[in-house]
């Protein structure tokens, strides 16, 4: 996993987020909200693909909301098999209510 967790105001635009992602080098960030949600660089990709006005539009539009997260001490095998069976990327990984890590498809084909 990566760690630590990079974030993201839900009050930040959406060129806000795809700058964030570029300087850190990094496809997903957290939005934070009260629930567990994410912003990838696959939404901006899809939103500036239609036509969409990054620097006017709010994270909050192209989040996605209740993300599936994981326990640290879950397996990699076992996080692969959920982000294939969801369709995801990215897995936030939360112990005791905090995000301490995000695990990508990166970083497993990386483990293999």
């Amino acid at each position: 996993m990566s760690s630590p967790v990079e974030t993201i105001s839900r009050n930040a635009s959406v060129s806000d987020a795809a700058a964030k992602m570029r300087d850190d080098d990094i496809s997903a960030l957290i939005v934070t909200t009260s629930e567990p949600s994410i912003i990838t660089s696959t939404d901006i990709l899809d939103a500036v693909a239609a036509g969409e006005d990054a620097s006017e539009m709010p994270v909050t539009k192209l989040m996605t909301e209740s993300v599936e997260t994981v326990p640290p001490e879950l397996q990699v095998g076992e996080a692969a098999a959920m982000m294939t069976s969801f369709g995801i990327k990215h897995l936030p990984v939360v112990e005791r209510g905090d995000y301490i890590g995000i695990i990508s498809s990166t970083d497993i084909a990386a483990e293999f």
